[in-house]
């Protein structure tokens, strides 16, 4: 009988310690270094987080805070760079884009980026949008009353993309234009200028130069800047990389060359 009990409490103590070892961390959000940690192992980048990208870039006059935000949250999302999106998050709101856009975009860029990349960014969102008292009446609805559409070019892309892919995959074609070009792109809860902005942000910054022409152009048309688009790469360098920059040069080029003729 003694035996017997001191095997059921052993029992029970291993099962405690197996349910402490294997219960689920309470953090919802990933750890995030301090600048403190950036000098402990690197001080020369400390540095230049501080002085150049925060003190200077930041700052340049040839594009508002609001679009460096946008562009370096679609940075985040489409490379799934979780650790700084808490951070991004609270700024984007802070330099003026409204609940709703933020939730808009997150939807817009899981078709450009991927489902997966949209998802990982639900619990810091949900988190950030927590902070500043942000209600589900502020996010964006799931059937809004959609924009106007061109239908000269809409007609003209679906001739385009008929062709193009048609025969390869006639699913991606259909839902090219239902769920992306005759709904996504019309929903209101983000401006077209923006959701260019975004696209072509998360385009350069996974390297996928090949889209990034009719994507430039569809921004500028959508009353995108050349400056604001050339500022746009500054930005970039620094969240998504030069080489993705400098690989995306050409088309800019391309594309600011053909709108001048």
């Amino acid at each position: 009988m003694i035996l017997t009990r001191l095997a059921l409490a052993l029992l029970c103590v291993q099962l405690a310690a197996c349910a402490v070892q294997t219960k689920p961390s309470t953090s919802r959000l990933p750890a995030v270094p301090t600048p403190a940690d950036a000098r402990a192992v690197s001080p020369a980048f400390a540095n230049s987080t501080a002085s150049l990208l925060i003190d200077e870039v930041w700052k340049r006059p040839g594009l508002s805070p609001r679009d460096r935000s946008l562009v370096t949250v679609a940075v985040l999302i489409a490379r799934g760079q979780t650790v700084e999106m808490d951070y991004h998050f609270d700024l984007v709101l802070k330099n003026g884009v409204k609940p709703v856009e933020l939730s808009e975009a997150i939807n817009h860029l899981a078709f450009y980026t991927g489902w997966g990349n949209a998802t990982a960014t639900v619990l810091i969102a949900q988190e950030v949008f927590a902070r500043h008292h942000i209600s589900a009446d502020q996010l964006a609805p799931v059937s809004p009353v959609l924009l106007q559409i061109d239908k000269a070019v809409e007609a003209d892309r679906v001739v385009k993309v008929d062709e193009a892919v048609g025969t390869t995959s006639p699913g991606l074609v259909h839902y090219t234009t239902v769920a992306l070009f005759n709904d996504l792109w019309l929903r209101p809860g983000l401006a077209p200028r923006d959701r260019s902005l975004i696209t072509v942000s998360a385009l350069v910054a996974n390297g996928q130069v090949g889209q990034v022409g009719f994507h430039l152009n569809r921004a500028m048309d959508n009353g995108l800047t050349q400056p604001q688009a050339s500022e746009m790469l500054t930005q970039l360098a620094f969240y998504a990389g030069w080489p993705n920059v400098f690989s995306a040069v050409p088309v800019f080029k391309s594309v600011f060359a053909s709108r001048a003729g």
